[in-house]
């Protein structure tokens, strides 16, 4: 996916079993921000980056979804520990990493994996990215930061 490039319409199903659709934010703008594993440090630093600064990005329109492999039980237990007001979509198939072109081979100390490459895609109110964040440039700590730098 590029900037440009429409969304998928379906996105997946999230902690709660719940189908979210890029249509459920239709005229609001979404983040979606793809990260590797619940509960490591850096997604949790991401992820509560999300969280402290909900407000402003709320008042800049932004809605948020996260997305990563783990199971909807995992996502629940993420949530409820670092207190999340966001969905959590469980890819569990990588369908929709796949299909965002976030996965893919990783290596870490020379061991070759399939993973998410932590990705985040700024999509207007016509399903439209506008913007997308790249690996190596999300600073983890600062991403809400960042996106509301934008």
């Amino acid at each position: 996916m590029n900037v440009g490039d429409k969304a998928p319409e379906i996105l997946g199903t999230d902690q709660n079993g719940n189908e979210i659709k890029l249509s459920d934010y239709a005229g609001k703008k979404l983040v979606l921000y793809f990260y590797p594993k619940d509960n490591t440090s850096g997604c949790t630093a991401e992820a509560c980056s999300l969280r402290d600064n909900i407000d402003a990005l709320r008042a800049k329109g932004y809605q948020i979804v996260g997305v990563s492999s783990d199971s909807a039980a995992s996502h629940q237990k993420f949530i409820a520990k670092h207190d999340l007001p966001f969905p959590l979509i469980a890819d569990t198939d990588h369908r929709l990493q796949e299909e965002m072109g976030v996965w893919g081979e990783k290596s870490m100390y020379g061991r070759k994996y399939m993973g998410t490459f932590r990705t985040t895609f700024l999509i207007d109110g016509n399903g439209v990215i506008e913007h997308i964040f790249q690996p190596k440039a999300i600073k983890t700590k600062e991403h809400a930061n960042q996106i509301l730098a934008l």
